[in-house]
């Protein structure tokens, strides 16, 4: 499904992204406590963050993430700082062969904010995306309030092809409009 190699490693001027795997658990439990509130405050895009975080929880995350990977369906890299502090996660999510079209998600720990990483790290996967992976379109879907994650999504030169009204539901009912930046080629 995937090309050789793909899963090496990418290297930007200041960051590594390797997918995740076995061992990695601990650092992603570690930078999702400390974003426990940021992440939170995103229900509708990362349900996820509602569950009380484990070690445990981040390695099954990492282990699935491995398997994802084996089936062809999806890419979860973890985003890594020259020091090996981790920074966040940028994955490609329910890939279909059949359609060169992509999902991208992605999280940034807090300590991390407001200093371009994650425009490089989204960047570095819309090239693997495009060059490596035959993507025609890699979309980002968002919370029309994510200011943030909209900001990132238009400074790695994705356009916003929409505003979906009431196309979310929070966990305690409040319909939220969803937004679709994407990259075409």
């Amino acid at each position: 499904m995937f090309p050789d190699r793909v899963d090496a490693p990418i290297h930007t001027p200041r960051l590594s992204l390797r997918l995740a795997g076995p061992g990695d658990g601990k650092a992603v439990y570690a930078a999702v406590v400390e974003s426990l509130d940021s992440l939170r405050a995103w229900p509708t895009s990362l349900p996820w963050a509602l569950y009380e975080p484990s070690v445990s929880a981040s390695e099954d995350f990492c282990l699935a993430s491995l398997r994802d990977r084996e089936n062809g369906t999806g890419l979860a890299f973890l985003v890594w700082d020259r020091e090996q502090r981790l920074v966040g996660s940028v994955g490609l999510h329910t890939i279909r062969w059949d359609i060169p079209s992509r999902e991208m998600g992605f999280w940034m720990r807090t300590g991390m904010h407001r200093n371009g990483f994650a425009k490089e790290a989204v960047t570095a996967v819309l090239h693997l995306a495009f060059t490596r992976l035959k993507a025609q379109r890699v979309f980002a879907r968002t919370d029309e309030d994510n200011a943030g994650s909209r900001a990132t999504c238009a400074s790695a030169g994705m356009l916003l092809e929409g505003v979906l009204k009431n196309e979310r539901i929070t966990p305690s009912g409040q319909l939220k409009n969803g937004c679709v930046y994407a990259s075409t080629r």
